[in-house]
């Protein structure tokens, strides 16, 4: 018996987007039928989706929107569609590939984002028993190219700002508009060795695990899933701020997300203590912090990282942060690194996407309180006895406190001496040299003031 085709025109919530389908007649024998894979998502779910396999698309979709207590407002949407040979294999295929990204309790509901969603279409169109594709839902939040800011952009000079006008306007910042670029945690995170992180539980407590736009969705988060297994993790949690104020330039009206995933999946933990806004400071997220993480990974807002900090180190957990360069030198961080409680990480960042998907300057830096081995700025630092360093790099101030500049450090001097952060970033305490006050110090040269700097010494002279 011939196949007859006929088109179905499938009406799609929340956009009104008539998309085309081709559908198999239901008028076919059991061995002519057709099989299909399908990514389905439910309208109120944005984080979720569901992957399965279906002899009839049109029948499947109808079950779903069928489902006993859902809201006509929670309508399923077909994302993707596609005919294969053979459904039950790739579909076993699909389980295999992606399980840890399987919420843990209902093994059908999938982990989604636009990235995600990408690879798994690619993983079905590149199996071998697949026919071709059906349909696809083009989504603008799919997609989105990275708009790089112009060379052409007037220069701090030109705009009449000097760096210390843009730290000191950035400390004044009652929100944080600037989000990490995966490159970014990526450079950073390999360097450490992968036996700090086997069977260890990951805390990315400034977070947003998941979410429709990319530009919400947490590089750290996408980080740790995607090197899930290579890393052999126990457990990732994720909590994204969602109070009254603004601190992620989302809207007033925030909202609160915890993700737990796992090597069996994921959970979303929708039951909070009454007026849990998600904040790293909040009692429901110190009890994680405190019972439940090993290691913590994020990048805290920058105007709260003095709060953050303290919690943090006071914790006693493990951590690698991004925090503002300077840090170094600022008296709210400065017995952190004179009691050897932290110290710089491998990388700087200099850049940020802010939410228009622009990159921006913002100095940061990361620190922690893992083992450095092996750090490549070693070299950076220029160790030497005193009357090798160049005069130009050498001064003593008003006080006959020895200034030094360049990342040059006089091996055989016993005084307390003034460096930049740089040599600090670098691994200078690594080095044998220690911190001799826990505020900045700031030389002044004929009775002018200059730029501030860390006293330092030679640790047993």
């Amino acid at each position: 018996m011939m196949t007859k085709e006929y088109i179905t025109k499938l009406k799609i919530r929340g956009n009104d987007e008539i998309s085309t389908l081709i559908m198999p007649n239901e008028i076919m024998t059991k061995n002519e039928t057709k099989q299909y894979i399908y990514i389905v998502q439910a309208l109120l779910e944005p984080s979720k989706c569901k992957i399965g396999k279906t002899n009839n698309l049109e029948r499947r979709l109808k079950e779903y929107n069928n489902m006993t207590g859902k809201s006509q407002e929670n309508s399923y949407q077909y994302l993707f569609s596609c005919e294969v040979t053979d459904m039950t294999k790739v579909e076993r295929d699909i389980k295999e590939k992606y399980h840890d990204l399987r919420e843990g309790k209902s093994r059908e509901i999938y982990f989604f984002n636009p990235t995600l969603f990408e690879n798994y279409v690619r993983f079905i169109k590149t199996n071998p028993l697949f026919v071709e594709e059906i349909f696809i839902k083009v989504d603008d939040n799919i997609k989105q190219e990275v708009k790089i800011v112009k060379k052409t952009t007037p220069s701090l000079k030109e705009r009449g700002l000097s760096a210390k006008d843009i730290l000191q306007k950035a400390q004044k910042v009652e929100n944080d508009e600037f989000y990490t670029r995966y490159e970014d945690v990526e450079k950073e995170l390999s360097m450490y060795d992968k036996s700090i992180w086997k069977d260890k539980v990951i805390l990315c407590n400034c977070d947003d695990a998941v979410d429709t736009d990319e530009r919400k969705t947490s590089a750290f988060v996408l980080y740790f899933l995607k090197k899930f297994k290579e890393l052999e993790l126990r457990k990732l949690i994720c909590i994204h701020y969602g109070g009254g104020i603004d601190l992620f330039n989302q809207g007033a009206k925030g909202y609160v997300f915890i993700y737990i995933f796992t090597k069996d999946g994921f959970e979303a933990i929708k039951e909070y203590p009454k007026n849990y806004d998600g904040s790293f400071d909040h009692p429901h997220s110190l009890k994680i912090l405190n019972e439940d993480a090993d290691i913590v990974c994020t990048n805290p807002p920058f105007s709260r990282a003095a709060d953050y900090w303290k919690i943090t180190i006071g914790s006693g957990k493990k951590f690698i942060i991004i925090s503002n360069i300077t840090n170094v030198k600022n008296q709210p961080y400065m017995s952190y690194f004179k009691e050897n409680r932290v110290w710089a990480g491998y990388n700087r960042v200099d850049y940020y996407l802010n939410p228009k998907k622009q990159l921006v300057d913002a100095a940061g830096h990361w620190y922690t309180n893992i083992p450095i081995k092996n750090r490549p700025k070693y070299s950076h630092l220029k160790i030497v006895p005193l009357n090798e360093i160049p005069e130009k790099y050498k001064q003593y101030d008003d006080s006959k406190i020895l200034l030094v500049d360049n990342c040059y450090i006089p091996s055989n001097y016993k005084k307390p001496f003034a460096v930049s952060v740089r040599p600090i970033l670098n691994g200078l305490l690594e080095k044998g040299y220690k911190y001799i006050q826990d505020k900045e110090y700031v030389p002044y040269i004929n009775g002018k003031r200059k730029f501030g700097k860390v006293l330092v010494q030679k640790v047993n002279g």
